[in-house]
């Protein structure tokens, strides 16, 4: 449900400002509707923190539970930024060095100021030649050189004065630094980054006091926000924001208390501005975790269907991995899982539902794995309803029946996904005296009656066109007659604004269409999921007597890669069908503002 906002206003003395808001803060229940920039001090603090605090995460290290003192926190960052810096500066460093060794090894170890200063006296070039080239150096009267040790099977010279054009190899450049001064400056390197290793690592064990000090600094750039959203005017200060209707009288006594002016009203209907508080119960938290990692959040006027989301979604969810054995693996992991964290949280049992709903999909088609093999278990196979079996020959179905049966019944889980967005809308509509429900009422007539023709146009089922054709008329009539119309609008308003739309209420009606044909998504990649799992079956009976471990990784590594496709698909189109067909069909945008009252944060969120 979402919760309905009451828009307040508060106003005080600016000599009383902290005191507003550090109740305000106390108070946790107001959320500030025009919420300016957090001091850029602050937030390039926490920025550089979050950064830091990623970089140790990388050190597994036990950490310590006490908290260090701001004296010794703010010791331990400098500690650990500069050795972080220097880190990067080190490494860097080392791969030139290391480059140069690289570079100066075959030519041995030598100084290169001694070679310099002979070249006071005579001007040398180091050069490395072919044999061909050497030979033609030989011949060459002006030319001088001595010839050196081979370098990695390549002849070296060192020509005495300026070759000029007649050498056309490459001149080996005289290193600043010998090969022992880099292989030293190399070792110190490495010894300098052994320490600042040792530092970050000491540093890692104290993560929470870095969780500490971080969300200290996001309390403290929540509150610069809010002292940078009052309004100031002859020693009056004051902040609008927005305060659920159930808290109401919590904000009241306060404000009778504090001695605030204030003013109370209900949301402004043209109001964009007023935030979405979605009060969820024990079943629909379950899916608060997937719409935090969407981001999704409603609009304040739109639908809460936080509980269809979650039906829809786990239905989708199973159909499209669609295999019993992937399903058993996915709660092992999700107990392991439970056991490890010692609760219960909304993640685990979310996870819990989607696979127990896999698990029973599965059976009740008798996927196991995609192992054919399974269908001869007695009890496996008692659990399957032969209508949709993946292997229907075992219960003198043929293929094409049982293929038929699951897509018709995508097809009717569409139809009653969207007709159920229809009769939500004239609900609502309805009990706010708009007459425009009729036009969703055509739309209900419309979904149904294109039901009937998915079915004749894919899978050639007979139906009486005519009568279909005449619902999906009617209902179209209905829209275009009765779309326009709003509390606020005449008849004769209404009735214009619709006859005006009426090309659009086409293009509509052919999306309505596309709509329900989308829904054969969840039977093609429930398919193709199968197709690939019996495929790695496959290849791995090839392998047999001593190969058969290479058939066993073929398998594991098969169905390991078939599971992480099916994640994707389910993403790409279990989360598509509630967010895109079903929310369009209900009209949602999901434009809405999350609720966030201004408080004092205590610890990190928690699913």
């Amino acid at each position: 449900m979402i919760e309905k906002m009451k828009a307040v206003c508060i106003a005080a003395q600016n000599s009383h400002k902290d005191e507003l808001l550090g109740a305000l803060r106390d108070l946790g229940i107001v959320h500030l509707a025009e919420k300016s920039a957090a001091d850029a001090t602050l937030l390039e603090r926490f920025s550089a923190l979050s950064r830091l605090m990623q970089e140790l995460k990388e050190y597994k290290v036990k950490e310590q539970t006490e908290l260090l003192s701001d004296a010794e926190f703010d010791a331990l960052y400098s500690r650990t930024s500069a050795a972080l810096e220097k880190k990067a500066q080190l490494r860097e460093r080392l791969a030139a060095l290391l480059l140069e060794e690289e570079r100066l090894r075959p030519w041995g170890d030598f100084d290169p100021q001694t070679v310099r200063d002979l070249s006071k006296v005579v001007k040398l070039h180091f050069c490395r030649v072919d044999k061909k080239e050497l030979r033609q150096l030989a011949e060459n009267e002006e030319i001088r050189f001595v010839r050196l040790s081979p370098v990695e099977k390549s002849e070296t010279i060192a020509v005495i004065g300026d070759p000029g054009a007649n050498l056309r190899t490459g001149e080996f450049p005289l290193p600043e630094k010998g090969l022992s001064q880099i292989r030293k400056e190399a070792d110190d390197c490495k010894a300098e980054l052994e320490e600042c290793e040792r530092i970050l690592t000491e540093s890692a064990g104290h993560l929470k006091s870095y969780r500490h000090r971080l969300l200290k600094l996001r309390n403290a750039a929540e509150y610069s926000a809010a002292d940078a959203s009052l309004c100031r005017e002859s020693g009056i200060v004051w902040i609008s924001g927005y305060v659920p209707e159930a808290d109401a009288e919590t904000f009241s006594a306060a404000a009778r208390e504090h001695g605030w002016a204030w003013m109370m009203d209900d949301a402004d209907e043209n109001d964009a501005g007023v935030p979405t508080k979605i009060c969820y119960n024990k079943v629909t938290s379950l899916i608060r975790p997937l719409f935090n990692i969407l981001g999704t959040v409603p609009g304040y006027r739109e639908y809460d269907i936080s509980f269809w989301f979650l039906a829809f979604f786990s239905l989708f969810f199973a159909m499209i991995i669609g295999d019993a054995g992937y399903g058993a693996l996915f709660l092992i992991g999700t107990i392991i899982l439970n056991v490890r964290m010692k609760k219960l949280t909304n993640v685990t049992l979310l996870l819990y539902l989607l696979s127990a709903t896999t698990i029973v999909w599965g059976a009740l088609t008798g996927t196991w794995f995609g192992l054919e093999g399974a269908m001869k278990i007695p009890f496996f196979k008692a659990l399957v309803i032969p209508g949709i079996a993946n292997y229907p020959e075992y219960f003198d179905v043929s293929s094409t029946v049982a293929q038929n049966n699951v897509m018709k019944f995508c097809f009717g889980i569409g139809v009653v996904q969207l007709a159920l967005a229809c009769i939500m809308n004239i609900r609502r509509k309805i009990c706010g005296r708009d007459l425009g429900w009729v036009a969703d009422v055509g739309w209900l007539i419309s979904v149904c009656a294109l039901y009937f023709m998915v079915l004749f146009l894919v899978i050639g089922q007979q139906v009486n066109l005519a009568a279909v054709a005449c619902a999906i008329g009617v209902g179209f009539l209905l829209v275009v007659l009765f779309g326009g119309m709003a509390p606020d609008k005449t008849f004769g308003q209404g009735l214009k604004a619709g006859l005006g739309n009426a090309f659009t209420a086409f293009l509509n009606t052919i999306s309505a269409f596309g709509n329900v044909m989308s829904y054969i998504r969840l039977f093609a990649v429930g398919m193709a999921s199968l197709a690939i799992a019996q495929s790695f079956n496959g290849m791995a009976a090839g392998f047999g007597g001593p190969l058969v471990i290479v058939g066993i990784a073929i398998m594991v590594v098969g169905h390991a890669l078939n599971i992480v496709m099916g994640f994707l698909s389910v993403v790409v189109h279990g989360v598509r069908l509630n967010l895109l067909e079903f929310s369009g069909q209900l009209g949602m945008e999901w434009s809405g503002i999350a609720y966030e009252p201004f408080r004092e944060i205590k610890q990190e969120k928690n699913n």
